[in-house]
């Protein structure tokens, strides 16, 4: 059975200048609103750079269950409704897996990242180790190239899927030591 995996969401909107505070009113209330569904591991608002209108708001849950339900809720279909007469264009984004080590929860401060390259090594060091002991020697009359692909799969798979969501979260306090 798969792991679940921490999944965050981006969504860009550019807002027409004359409706800015009330677009943040906006985004406040639907932040606070997605904070409060079950499986959410944090929410914030990204404000515009000088000379831009883009707005990000982020959010991350637990998994995609837990993101669906949010999504599919009818508390955010109301809050959307009323955001059409603010934005001019909305982007999104989702990442899960190995793009989600790169992000953080917003309540969360970053760990020094030397840490999570470390553990990345460390869990790269011990795949490897283990497929070129007990799978490589059955595998010596594959060609070189087959050999590297398969075993670039199996470690981008296993990392992915398997060790290092499990490892982020028996480590989260190493990760993200509190300052």
């Amino acid at each position: 059975m798969p792991v679940p995996e921490p999944v965050t969401v981006t969504v860009a909107r550019v807002v027409r200048p004359d409706r800015r505070e009330a677009f943040e009113r906006w985004a406040a209330a639907a932040l606070a609103m997605a904070a409060a569904f079950p499986g959410n591991l944090g929410a914030t608002l990204l404000r515009p750079g000088a000379g831009s209108s883009e707005y990000h708001l982020v959010y991350r849950f637990a998994d995609d269950q837990s993101l669906a339900g949010w999504e599919q809720s009818p508390e955010r279909s109301r809050m959307l409704a009323g955001l059409r007469e603010m934005v001019d264009e909305e982007r999104y984004a989702r990442v899960a897996g190995l793009e989600s080590f790169f992000t953080r929860p917003a309540s969360s401060r970053p760990g020094p990242r030397w840490r999570l390259t470390v553990l990345t090594v460390a869990a790269v060091f011990a795949v490897t180790g283990v497929l070129q002991v007990l799978v490589m020697p059955h595998l010596a009359a594959w060609p070189l190239g087959v050999r590297l692909l398969f075993s670039a799969t199996v470690v981008v798979i296993l990392l992915g899927h398997v060790l290092m969501p499990m490892l982020t979260r028996v480590f989260h306090g190493w990760l993200h030591p509190r300052r």
